[in-house]
């Protein structure tokens, strides 16, 4: 199932929809900093993960700034499609992560034809959400909504459990929970 979700362009299509919904949300707001009215300030991204299909518009990640001269400030709106600075989808940062018994290499064959995703990064995402993701100030707080305790040796799968529907669903559902970390002020806290 996974591997017909990270090839299905209307499920990165969604995404976008939902993109586009977090970012006119975040622009009907004013600049945190000195209330003055937002403008778009999108900016394009080159992702890595996603199907041949995907068109241009799937690069652009949502931004606002500030009119005020002198403030300028940027505002990133959360998002479904992003995870921070990561190159790849973020669908496929979860996904891959949350392989249940690791990167094999008759799995790692098929990831790197399917995504051109190396085991090196492969490993390096699972520790990402097992060392840096799981010390951040936004899980700490966050994993106080989980009750039994969420385990944190098995994130992401553990996290994406959580949320009920299918695949899909749950993907989505994650991705909207890691929102504040997705850009703007709450990705300091998750480096």
């Amino acid at each position: 199932m996974t591997q017909e979700l990270l090839r299905d362009s209307r499920f990165y299509a969604f995404q976008l929809q939902i993109d586009r919904e977090l970012f006119a949300g975040a622009r009907a707001k004013r600049c945190r900093h000195c209330g003055d009215v937002l403008h778009s300030a999108a900016f394009h991204r080159k992702p890595r993960g996603g199907p041949a299909s995907l068109g241009e518009d799937q690069d652009t990640r949502f931004s606002l700034c500030c009119d005020r001269e002198g403030c300028r400030k940027r505002e990133t709106p959360p998002s479904v499609r992003f995870l921070g600075r990561k190159v790849y989808l973020a669908a496929v940062v979860v996904l891959v992560s949350a392989m249940r018994h690791g990167a094999t290499p008759g799995r790692m064959k098929k990831l790197r034809e399917l995504l051109g995703v190396s085991r090196r990064t492969v490993e390096r995402w699972r520790l990402w959400w097992r060392e840096a993701f799981a010390r951040s100030g936004f899980w700490r707080v966050a994993a106080a909504a989980f009750m039994p305790p969420v385990d944190t040796d098995l994130l992401p799968t553990s996290l994406l459990e959580r949320f009920s529907g299918d695949e899909q669903a749950r993907v989505i559902g994650l991705m909207r929970f890691l929102g504040p970390i997705t850009g703007g002020l709450g990705i300091e806290h998750v480096r």
